[in-house]
């Protein structure tokens, strides 16, 4: 994958927009099901419609969502994931201002929660369907250079199967898939 392509959230206030716990539920929602308003939002998510409207307008604000205006009429606006699969990546600590680093901090915090939410739900899904449930553990011994390049592949081959639920082929179904990797050397 090229640098180009990646998007690199080294903006402290898009960095925060993704920190912040609503606006991940509604980016998620938004990803899985496809668009919504800020009523069906709000009530998916036992908020008012208000708070639902400044959170999709802060999400709107940083790129990551976009509003749908041949569906939106009136005060209904509906809202879908920003166009185009995009390899979203953070930045390394000390590419912030070290005053900008625990928003970086959060924003994986807050990832890591969610995606241990998900590793304890693989077990029932597995049960429930193999077919939709995968997973693989493994090692490899990589230079630097190499994990670089193991990494640009997989988000690329990510890249490939990356759809809003819109454009998706019958009979797709959203995934979630991770990765995570670190050196097994380290304590």
């Amino acid at each position: 994958m090229k640098d180009e392509e990646a998007f690199l959230i080294d903006d402290p206030d898009r960095l925060k927009a993704l920190a912040h716990p609503m606006r991940r539920l509604m980016l998620r929602h938004l990803s899985v099901h496809g668009a919504a308003t800020s009523t069906t939002l709000g009530e998916l998510l036992g908020a008012k419609t208000g708070t639902t409207s400044y959170h999709l307008r802060q999400l709107e604000k940083h790129g990551f969502i976009e509003e749908i205006p041949e569906r939106s009429t009136g005060r209904e606006r509906w809202w879908r994931k920003a166009a185009g699969p995009r390899d979203i990546r953070v930045p390394t600590p000390d590419q912030l201002a070290p005053a900008d680093r625990p928003v970086l901090a959060e924003f994986l915090r807050i990832g890591m929660e969610e995606d241990r939410e998900l590793f304890e739900r693989f077990p029932a899904a597995y049960g429930r369907d193999p077919d939709w449930a995968k997973a693989s553990r493994g090692m490899g011994r990589m230079t630097k250079a190499e994990f670089a390049e193991f990494f640009d592949a997989y988000i690329a081959l990510l890249m490939k199967y990356n759809r809003r639920a819109e454009d998706a082929p019958p009979g797709s179904r959203p995934i979630y898939i991770r990765l995570f990797a670190l050196p097994a050397d380290e304590s």
